[in-house]
């Protein structure tokens, strides 16, 4: 299953998603919580857009704000989890 997706990179989808739910522009490397931008509860509302989005399960020890913090660390935690899955 190639979530590779028409619309664009994972990064450009999550940006988009970002802006369009909190309506603020983000760099990717910048933390989303420290800065006061989203709270834990967003963070699950992440988690269920990356799984129905890109097409990936996040489990267990994928549960860790660490790869929430960024949109680089969502990035880095989707090519990882598409390539434990084969795609």
């Amino acid at each position: 299953m190639g979530t590779s997706t028409e619309n664009g990179s994972v990064e450009q989808q999550l940006l988009s998603f970002l802006e369009e739910r909190t309506k603020t522009s983000w760099a990717p490397d910048r933390d989303l919580f420290a800065e006061g931008g989203l709270s834990s509860l967003f963070a699950m509302e992440l988690v269920v857009h990356l799984e129905s989005t890109f097409d990936v399960m996040v489990a267990g020890p994928d549960l860790q704000m660490t790869n929430f913090r960024t949109v680089n660390a969502m990035v880095a935690m989707v090519d990882r989890l598409r390539e434990a899955d084969g795609e």
